[in-house]
């Protein structure tokens, strides 16, 4: 009879058993570096950053975006990095294509903006919706429709699995952009 392993108890297996001088060269092959990993379920607490007015709620998404059959349907976040520098992430749920997105502070204003001008360049057929988490920082998503026809959903409070391909994505985009990276020394040509 085969045994098989999930990437979990390894993981698991590592974090618990490695201490000392083991545990640091261990650490130096594991992809994001963490020194604890977390239950899905851990606590959320002072996570409760206010209601975004009149948020639509990802169940009320069209079910093409499910799918993933039609082009056009983007998933978005922030990434942080030191000085309070950030960059927008858009990834496209079809072909996994991304867009990384300059923006001069997490206020709604200047991530709306920028977010704005990034998406009128693509083609009209490209503009369909967009998933976000329940970020602050796109309170003023009616804006952002308005300026550019894309609809925009928001993830059910605590769920950023909701948007998978953007959250996966922007685990990746750590290895190129570690945690105490300056994000703001990059222009918009840079990060296309």
């Amino acid at each position: 009879k085969l045994m098989q392993l999930s990437h979990e108890t390894i993981y698991r297996s590592l974090y618990v058993q490695a201490r000392g001088v083991l545990k640091k060269e261990l650490m130096e092959h594991l992809r994001t570096h963490r020194v604890m990993r977390r239950a899905k379920k851990a606590t959320g607490s002072g996570q409760n950053r206010g209601a975004i007015i009149d948020a639509v709620s990802i169940s009320e998404r069209p079910a093409e975006v499910e799918d993933r059959a039609v082009p056009g349907h983007w998933e978005g976040d922030l990434i942080s990095g030191s000085n309070n520098s950030h960059i927008a992430t858009l990834v496209e749920r079809q072909s996994r294509f991304v867009m990384l997105v300059k923006v001069q502070g997490k206020d709604t204003t200047s991530v709306v903006s920028a977010l704005i001008k990034q998406v009128k360049k693509l083609p009209k057929e490209l503009r369909q919706t967009l998933t976000w988490d329940r970020g602050r920082e796109l309170a003023s998503h009616k804006t952002f429709t308005l300026a550019t026809e894309v609809d925009v959903y928001f993830c059910d409070p605590r769920s950023p699995w909701q948007r998978g391909s953007n959250e996966n994505t922007n685990g990746l985009l750590r290895q190129y952009f570690p945690k105490g990276t300056r994000l703001d020394g990059y222009s918009q040509a840079e990060l296309n």
